[in-house]
């Protein structure tokens, strides 16, 4: 047996046992970064055999593996990876494809090509859109703006591919209150400057409140404008208004970003469609397939309904790049900033294989019943509040103040049993649970509530 086989084969079992321990194993971490640099030493002067360097990277590791992909972790609304989508990832990973065209892979375009039509159809965005697929929700978002930028300059004139930003008509990007943090670093990250972000006021759940942003966008002289949209508020779960974000939009001639990380998976719901119904309407949409679809790390998508002007904000080409002529299909690194890019399609293209229509259906709405579960339980224990409308998979924990919530956080997150943040919003200090692992069952809320009240119950709530 070779030695790479030899290895390979043992990976595989350490995989194997690893996710079987994930749904009775400790949740959080034994060891910090620092204790793990320091094990891991100095760089070798000489060449290691690969059965030693396997084994260091395992025992070293291990002890600061956060079980992020059990049924227990609640934090920044993280899923697990589904067995089809880890064994398409790590077999991607063995053939090493370049997902940039079809000269360098035409597999890895191809599956990107029909994973990418089955995210629109389950989506419910128009199958004439384009699809980058991305790292994650950041770039997601930053690939929808750039095009947004771009498209809103060239209607007032301005050639932002040419001339750049100095002396362009100012844009305006119009947000709620409550968006997540990764459009305003899309809006530094393009050039455009906070000083750019026009604030709409959020309802009491998190929504944007469109009768404000109506009133804005009538008041404020028509110039190129950019509307970002929200389905899944970070803390709330909250969905915006879509059909009268875009009706308030189209009157201004701005361009719609939804940003969709984990709550544009409502939509392959009948129960939670109505939540992101008008989503077809908008422009460009961000989301991350390793939140709520459960497909490893590295797999975010941004579409958008002007593939020309997709292409037009991201796609390059130089004399030596073989497959990037004029005439020829669009897809892989035309649509995302990356050119040696991973092949992210074949992970997603066995999410929903393996899945199909009624299997994402079925893990949104698992999710979301889990969370209704987890909001009636701790409201049950005495001085525990839930303070927001679970629309989705987002519950948030009143337990006290600043202080009583971040002694309780770090009591949870040493007990081991589960892994729960916090965070602060309208001004609270909270704990966040956000279920989105295909894997949690009714038994993990049992044992978490069960945790949580022998916690609360042993905390000095007086303040430290």
């Amino acid at each position: 047996m070779s030695e790479l086989r030899s290895a390979l084969l043992r990976a595989a079992e350490l995989v194997a046992s690893y996710r079987e321990g994930l749904a009775d194993g400790r949740v959080t971490p034994v060891a910090r970064r620092a204790e793990i640099r320091s094990t891991l030493g100095d760089l070798p002067d000489d060449p290691t055999p690969l059965d030693v360097v396997l084994d260091e990277l395992v025992d070293v590791a291990t002890p600061g593996l956060m079980a992020s992909a059990g049924p227990r972790y609640f934090g920044f609304v993280i899923g697990g990876s589904l067995d089809a989508a880890l064994v398409a990832d790590t077999i991607a990973s063995g053939w090493d494809q370049c997902g940039f065209n079809e000269a360098l892979s035409p597999a890895a375009i191809a599956f990107e090509d029909v994973a990418g039509s089955w995210l629109k159809e389950l989506l419910g965005i128009p199958a004439t859109a384009s699809v980058g697929f991305a790292t994650g929700g950041q770039a997601a978002n930053t690939i929808g703006l750039a095009a947004a930028r771009w498209h809103v300059l060239a209607q007032h004139g301005w050639d932002v591919g040419s001339d750049g930003l100095h002396g362009a008509p100012p844009v305006k990007v119009v947000v709620g209150a409550e968006r997540h943090a990764t459009v305003d670093r899309a809006v530094r990250l393009l050039g455009l400057g906070e000083r750019a972000i026009v604030e709409i006021p959020a309802l009491p759940n998190g929504e944007i409140d469109t009768e404000a942003l109506r009133a804005v966008l009538a008041a404020d002289e028509i110039g190129p404008t950019i509307v970002c949209a929200q389905a899944g508020n970070v803390n709330t779960g909250a969905c915006d208004d879509l059909d009268a974000v875009v009706d308030a939009a189209r009157d201004a001639g701005a361009w719609v970003h939804v940003d969709g990380a984990f709550g544009l998976w409502a939509a392959a719901s009948p129960r939670t469609a109505h939540l992101v119904h008008g989503l077809d309407r908008a422009d460009s949409w961000g989301c991350d397939g390793h939140k709520w679809l459960n497909v490893p790390y590295d797999s975010g998508y941004a579409f958008c309904a002007h593939p020309d002007v997709h292409a037009t904000a991201m796609a390059y080409t130089a004399s030596y790049l073989t497959g990037q002529v004029a005439g020829r299909e669009l897809g892989g690194g035309d649509f995302v900033p990356e050119s040696s890019r991973r092949a992210r399609g074949f992970a997603t293209w066995a999410a929903l294989r393996a899945l199909g229509r009624s299997g994402v259906a079925d893990l949104v709405d698992r999710c979301c019943g889990l969370s209704r579960a987890f909001a009636e339980r701790l409201e049950e224990i005495d001085g525990v509040e839930i303070v927001n409308d679970v629309v989705l998979n987002q519950v948030l924990v009143h337990v006290g103040d600043e202080d009583t919530t971040n002694r309780l956080e770090r009591a949870l997150q040493a007990d081991g049993t589960a892994w729960i943040g916090a965070t602060t919003w309208r001004g609270q200090r909270l704990l966040r649970i956000a279920v989105s692992n295909w894997s949690t069952t009714p038994d993990d809320v049992d044992r978490v509530v069960a945790s949580f009240a022998r916690l609360h119950a042993g905390l000095d709530l007086a303040p430290a």
